[in-house]
């Protein structure tokens, strides 16, 4: 277009000739005569119409050539490429009846497998041609007006937090109602069946009632198969939760997430309030507090179109017409385990630890999403809350006490031992490092008289004043059988005296000849 412009600001203006412009632009001359012409037949026309305006003129020239490309036809999408592309769309479509709308051929692929094919055909063809085919107008959405108690969405996401200080995925559902947009959110380590039935106990229990329908997306825990194009079979779970509860339920259809759209936003709109600011907790249930709370504010703010009414009000209102709960759902997994010789049973990759005389038999287990109980003939025998992740071991030192009394080398290198309380491990390491056994023998005193460490640790604090050289198990054992501790309050004018009473029994018991001093006076 500037090569156009000079040559006919050069004829025109500069008054030079055709052979001069061809030779300084290096068009042919019928080119430049042509355009001259043109432009000629241009001047007169504007003359007739009593306007003449020789920069428009120019202008008209030097914009770009206009070329109707739209009934042009691509010349290598031949009859041939045609049915290749139309045989793989048909393919496509039947990926999507069975569910399989994320294993589709893309334009990519479908390019390549013609090339492997030995068409010589571009990419950017092959999309024109495809987006020709599948062309169709913008979807139209209908706005609903939902009744209260009558809808309510369900959906998982994902949420990356640290527990611990180790970087954890967890899987959060979450339920959002139609009518008023309330939100609950509980995160878990999967996404198993356990995990969905134990979702639902928890949202219904929360809200005291049932929703007359619940909506999901075809996820697997609740979609068994797809029956056509259609219509999908529930999961034993979902009836089994659906039949207990009273709910029905409704399947979203494939790649449509506007039909749960509430749920949709909530999962982003939860995260992002929820973990913008805080990603690190100490424990699952620490997280699900926190998410607990985060909804709970959410959920006191006014909704839009709501006239000024939280989620909170609307639930409410939603609650006359929901159905009642009357039980909440066992959704624990009963299952028979062997204990193996290190005393202990495996559980989904994790290791949990059995009293020592089980060692080889088969114990019952019940698996919730946070506990895990093991029985014996209808008898509880252990209990452990549920370790996340694979490989973990959760071991209970009373479980092996009989064990390393026989063995006390084993005890202070033993997992159980890493994993006791801390303040159990320091009375050990204090008074009891060089008397292993001793130390066992206090702990099955615990065990058996149900004594918490915290009892124990008292006295120990009260010997440790008064003679720290003579606290053994048996003293320890002595002190806690006489009760010496005061049942009834003293006034505050006798507290002096009663702690003096005190430490004089402590005295008594513990005295082994050595100087033992209070106040300065030799006792």
């Amino acid at each position: 277009m500037a090569d156009k412009q000079k040559m006919i600001i050069s004829g025109i203006r500069d008054g030079k000739s055709i052979r001069s412009i061809s030779r300084k632009t290096g068009f042919h001359r019928k080119t430049i005569s042509k355009y001259l012409k043109k432009y000629n037949e241009e001047k007169r026309k504007m003359i007739n119409i009593g306007k003449v305006s020789e920069n428009e003129i120019i202008g008209d020239f030097v914009s770009p050539p206009k070329y109707d490309s739209s009934t042009r036809k691509p010349r290598k999408v031949s009859p041939d490429i045609i049915a290749e592309v139309e045989y793989y769309l048909q393919e496509n479509r039947k990926k999507r009846s069975r569910g399989e709308h994320k294993q589709q051929y893309s334009k990519l692929d479908i390019h390549q497998e013609l090339l492997n094919k030995g068409y010589n055909i571009g990419y950017t063809t092959i999309c024109r041609y495809v987006n020709k085919l599948l062309e169709t107008g913008k979807e139209t959405f209908v706005k609903q007006d939902y009744k209260p108690g009558e809808t309510c969405e369900f959906d998982w996401g994902e949420i990356k937090v640290f527990i611990n200080d180790k970087n954890m995925k967890f899987n959060m559902a979450v339920f959002t109602t139609a009518y008023g947009s309330w939100y609950y959110a509980r995160a878990f380590v999967y996404q198993k069946t356990r995990d969905l039935m134990e979702a639902h106990a928890c949202y219904f229990d929360k809200i005291k009632g049932v929703h007359r329908t619940m909506v999901y997306d075809n996820m697997r825990t609740a979609v068994k198969r797809f029956v056509g194009r259609y219509e999908k079979e529930p999961t034993d779970a979902l009836l089994k939760i659906s039949a207990f509860y009273g709910f029905k339920y409704r399947f979203c259809n494939i790649a449509s997430g506007n039909e749960k759209g509430h749920v949709e936003k909530g999962v982003g709109y939860i995260r992002n309030k929820a973990f913008v600011k805080r990603n690190s907790f100490n424990s699952i249930n620490e997280l699900n507090q926190y998410l607990e709370q985060v909804c709970d504010q959410l959920n006191n703010k006014p909704k839009k179109g709501k006239q000024g009414k939280t989620a909170n009000e609307l639930l409410q209102i939603e609650r006359a017409y929901l159905f009642p709960v009357q039980a909440r759902y066992d959704c624990s997994e009963y299952r028979n385990t062997r204990v193996d010789k290190l005393s202990t049973i495996c559980v989904e990759s994790c290791h949990y630890s059995v009293p020592e005389k089980y060692t080889g038999k088969i114990v019952q287990v019940k698996i919730s999403t946070n506990k895990l109980i093991g029985f014996v003939d209808n008898k509880v025998i252990c209990a452990h809350d549920k370790l996340i992740g694979k490989e973990q071991w959760s071991m209970n030192i009373d479980h092996y006490l009989k064990t390393l009394s026989r063995k006390p080398g084993a005890f202070s290198g033993s997992v159980a031992y890493q994993q006791m309380d801390d303040e159990i491990k320091n009375i050990f390491s204090r008074h009891f490092k060089e008397q292993v056994k001793d130390f066992i023998r206090l702990l099955i005193y615990m065990r058996d008289n149900h004594i918490s460490i915290y009892e124990v640790q008292k006295v120990v604090e009260k010997m440790e004043r008064i003679n720290p050289r003579n606290i053994t198990s048996d003293n320890i054992i002595a002190l806690m059988e006489r009760n010496i501790e005061p049942k009834q309050e003293y006034p505050d004018n006798n507290i002096n005296e009663s702690v003096s009473n005190q430490l004089k029994e402590l005295t008594k018991l513990l005295y082994d000849g050595s100087p033992i001093y209070e106040g300065g006076e030799i006792l």
